[in-house]
């Protein structure tokens, strides 16, 4: 009895790697650089050290299922010694790659040493941020009348595991590891869907319900007891540009969220505006101005009050 093979494709895998090469060799012959090991952060590698820093954040909770109280030291020691090993090798890579372009370039020895530094402030900084994150946990239980435990807002809610990486990212972008701060602030964004700039200044007691669609922009200084409802949008109205057409970095264009402001789903906050201490912004309302203290805003109210405002996020 005789069976048919299926014909076995061919892929002509040696044209394909060949013409894969030439386009590399031209891509970074146009830039005058020349490659020949890995340059940057492995995002990877990132992901390995995030893991590690949340689980010896909160060991029982997002730590290994068999750890005991008896062992958590033990464990946070462990973790915390293999996470920031880790973090210290991916950013002597930024440091180096940002460096390599300068009119000075260090050395291997400098920017490990610079590197060295950075960590350590890094791991010096873990406890404040454990108790940063311990208020946005109770923000988020009294905030949500669904959640039944403060231990189910950690386990479950989107807009915490959001915020464990933004406070992460945050204090490495302050210490100078800008790159390794936004693989730790996209590798939240695509497990949650919620989009924090790691420059993005927050206070404490920080509620995200829900969160699918937030984006928070790299200038937005948000104050304390804030609370943020899906789609919500804190992005900038028009981007300042040079003498040469380039758009200019860093320059201050997201909003100010003063303390105790309540902002529903869907509404977009634009440029750099004041959103006044205990303001209540209501749901898909546009914004591009700001409000004094105690504002209440309605998209009828919006509407009515500056039918022609615009701006782009």
């Amino acid at each position: 009895m005789n069976s048919k093979t299926p014909d076995t494709p061919h892929w002509d895998l040696g044209r394909i790697v060949t013409e894969l090469r030439q386009t590399r060799e031209r891509w970074r012959a146009g830039r005058s650089r020349d490659f020949n090991s890995r340059e940057f952060p492995s995002r990877d590698k990132i992901d390995q050290v995030c893991l590690l820093l949340r689980s010896a954040l909160f060991p029982l909770r997002l730590g290994p299922a068999d750890l005991r109280r008896e062992g958590e030291d033990f464990f946070v020691g462990h973790a915390l010694d293999s996470a920031l090993t880790t973090l210290r090798c991916e950013v002597q890579l930024e440091i180096s790659h940002l460096e390599r372009s300068g009119d000075t370039p260090i050395s291997d020895a400098q920017a490990r040493q610079r590197a060295a530094e950075i960590v350590t402030a890094f791991a010096n900084a873990l406890p404040r941020l454990r108790q940063l994150l311990d208020t946005d946990v109770e923000a988020a239980f009294r905030g949500d009348p669904a959640a039944r435990s403060v231990d189910e807002v950690l386990l479950c809610y989107p807009g915490v595991l959001a915020l464990v990486h933004h406070r992460i990212a945050h204090e490495l972008y302050a210490l100078g590891a800008p790159l390794i701060a936004r693989i730790v602030a996209e590798l939240a964004h695509s497990e949650t869907g919620i989009d924090i700039h790691p420059g993005a200044t927050i206070g404490p007691h920080f509620f995200i319900d829900h969160g699918t669609g937030v984006v928070i922009g790299e200038t937005a200084v948000i104050g304390q007891n804030v609370r943020l409802y899906q789609h919500v949008t804190l992005g900038a109205k028009r981007f300042e540009t040079a003498e040469d057409g380039s758009l200019e970095k860093g320059q201050p264009r997201h909003p100010i969220v003063e303390d105790d402001v309540v902002i529903y789903a869907g509404a977009t906050i634009l440029g750099r505006v004041t959103i006044g201490h205990g303001s209540t912004i209501g749901g898909n309302v546009w914004l591009t101005r700001s409000l004094p203290a105690g504002s209440s805003i309605t998209q009828a109210s919006s509407q009515s009050r500056d039918p022609h405002e615009n701006g782009s996020a």
